[in-house]
């Protein structure tokens, strides 16, 4: 495909400023290896590798758009041309504006629909939209959407008119840290460690056609001990005699099916000569799911499981220990936050976006904690593929609670009074971010709050995401308070955040009830010169002049390690995969240009982590 020229104003040089907008504050841009290969219809790859059918349509690309104030109607004319999928503020949308909680943004396409597709259904699907989406289609209003990191849908087929060009409008508003809804890293005035707004469509639209009866959902169970693998449907629009038929493929060749009622729930399917998914071995099975009506096909998608296990269990001095597959699995890896200098939520494309995960991997990386953010499914497709562990965060916001640190536990500090619609936002949103990446083996860990940051109810807020997800571990605050009433800890870890050095929670306080965790530390900072965000004022916890002292650091990082997994840690995280902004701390530079410490090294150096024995 041709590759979109950007306009002359955001296409100068490596590093720049972007025009302010409808704000005061500068937003800086930074190109990356790949800013210039994006296509003029970017992320064409089909958007949800957990459900996959062959009838869809990618609208990424060119949309007009335009900032007004909040509240009005939809504007009779538009400011220009934006990039979607990349946010309104990101130099590869070819706006590089802010919006502001004043202000809403406004989308603008024409679609064609044939005949054809007036048969069946036809859904909308929206990858993600921070922060509120209404979507109208040919004026008429197809729904709202609350919640900018889960995808969400809607069934416009009868909001078609009768030609074959329809018109799709959508309205964002983004309050960014002046609202109190999950946020991540971005506030209005980036500073420290906090980054650039993102908002409005920043993950691929597109269309998708259904028959009338149509497979709307599947979640897939592994059950490890059983050598089976649990499918559950939900069909839309089910009638009388309809059934679904579940095939578990190894490479093509089929290893168990049953057949049901659409009514019923799910199928159990055992497998036989069980092939277990790990960092090491990352086999996948397949899985068809097929909506019948007698001999008819009626409906047909595509998906994938695979059988591990993460669990918790006391090793022989009674310290309970992460187990993946029942055996004990040191977990190693980086703090990823997902950031990148062009496109801020977005990678400029799929490259890009693997770029990270292999060189994590070929670090000698075994885990990824994906930090306040949630990524496209692609990005956990590859995760699965490749045999790399998540640490799945929710994304933080509401802020305002008090956080005390203290050495050889996590913090103790106040809970956040939430107002109730506040509540309401996290608790819905987390619930959509989990439904949303079940199906993804890779994902080991729920995170639900981090640091303090808008942290509430913290038992009860735990308790549910356990109940609501037993196949997987809770961190219920990484280097939060976890300490919430006398001396009970909710949740499986205890997770110390401490910089730049190794530590751990105090194994015989703590060890005999919850899993030890070194949830951060490191952030051992190197700039690069003519790779960094801006010129001075970068930082990391600990700042070197050049590569050679940074590895000598980092090495006794590592050697400093091994003797605490041996007196009962589990998992550690590194801080980070990239500098971010103003963050030189990373393993690579912001614009992925310069990885700072060898890869062949570090593998070398992490193998020792995996080699210590632990008996359960």
């Amino acid at each position: 495909m041709k590759k979109i020229i950007l306009s002359a104003a955001l296409a100068i040089g490596g590093f720049g400023l972007f025009a302010q907008g409808n704000s005061e504050a500068e937003i800086r841009s930074m190109d990356t290896p790949w800013t210039n290969q994006v296509d003029e219809q970017p992320h064409g790859e089909y958007p949800r590798p957990q459900m996959s059918r062959e009838n869809w349509v990618n609208l990424n690309g060119q949309w007009d758009y335009a900032i007004k104030p909040k509240g009005e109607s939809v504007p009779s004319s538009f400011d220009g041309k934006i990039l979607v999928p990349f946010a309104v503020e990101s130099k590869l949308s070819g706006v590089g504006k802010n919006v502001g909680e004043d202000n809403e943004l406004w989308y603008r396409r024409s679609f064609n629909v044939e005949p054809e597709q007036r048969k069946e259904r036809l859904l909308m699907h929206f990858g993600a939209v921070d922060w509120e989406a209404e979507v109208f289609v040919n004026g008429q209003s197809a729904g709202t959407h609350r919640g900018g990191y889960d995808p969400f849908y809607f069934d416009i087929t009868d909001l078609l008119n009768e030609t074959s060009n329809q018109e799709v409008v959508v309205r964002v508003w983004d309050p960014s840290d002046d609202g109190p809804q999950p946020r991540g890293k971005q506030v209005k005035k980036p500073n420290s460690i906090w980054y650039t707004p993102v908002t409005g469509i920043w993950q691929t639209v597109w269309l998708e056609q259904v028959p009338n009866s149509y497979i709307a959902e599947i979640k897939n169970t592994p059950e490890f001990d059983q050598n089976s693998i649990k499918v559950s449907t939900r069909v839309e629009g089910a009638k009388e005699g309809f059934q679904v038929a579940v095939r578990l493929l190894d490479e093509g060749q089929e290893v168990a099916s049953r057949t049901i009622s659409a009514n019923e729930a799910e199928v159990t399917l055992e497998v036989s000569n069980p092939k277990h998914w790990s960092p090491e071995n990352p086999f996948l099975y397949d899985i068809e799911v097929r909506l019948r009506r007698g001999n008819e096909e009626v409906d047909r998608v595509d998906s994938y499981s695979a059988l591990r296990k993460i669990s918790m269990e006391a090793d022989t001095d009674g310290i309970q220990r992460m187990m993946l597959n029942n055996e004990f699995v040191f977990q190693y890896g980086p703090l990823d936050q997902g950031w990148w200098p062009d496109g801020l939520y977005t990678a400029p494309n799929e490259k890009a976006m693997l770029f990270d995960i292999i060189k994590t991997q070929e670090m000698g990386f075994n885990m990824i904690r994906k930090h306040v953010k949630v990524e496209p499914a692609r990005w956990y497709y590859h995760c699965d593929k490749m045999g790399m562990l998540v640490w799945q965060d929710m994304p933080n916001g509401d802020h305002g609670n008090k956080w005390e640190p203290r050495p050889g536990i996590t913090g103790v500090g106040t809970e956040k009074e939430r107002t109730s619609e506040s509540e309401e936002i996290f608790r819905t949103e987390w619930k959509a971010i989990m439904d949303a990446n079940y199906n993804f083996p890779s994902i080991v860990v729920w995170v639900p709050f981090n640091e303090a940051w808008g942290q509430f109810k913290t038992m009860e807020i735990t308790e549910w995401t356990q109940a609501y997800d037993p196949t997987r571990l809770v961190n219920s605050a990484s280097g939060g308070n976890f300490i919430m009433e006398g001396t009970k800890i909710t949740g499986d870890m205890i997770d110390l955040h401490n910089y730049p050095d190794a530590a751990m929670p105090e194994a015989s306080i703590f060890g005999k009830d919850q899993i030890l965790v070194l949830g951060e530390f490191g952030g051992l900072g190197l700039p690069v010169e003519g790779h960094t965000w801006q010129d001075k004022d970068n930082w990391g916890y600990q700042s070197f002049e050049n590569k050679e002292e940074l590895m000598e650091r980092y090495r006794k990082l590592i050697d400093a390690l091994l003797p605490l997994i041996r007196d009962g840690l589990s998992a550690a995280v590194y801080t980070q995969t990239t500098d971010v902004e103003i963050e030189v701390n990373g393993l690579m530079t912001y614009d992925r240009e310069i990885i700072k410490l060898d890869e062949h090294l570090l593998k070398e150096l992490h193998q020792k982590l995996y080699e210590i024995s632990i008996e359960p």
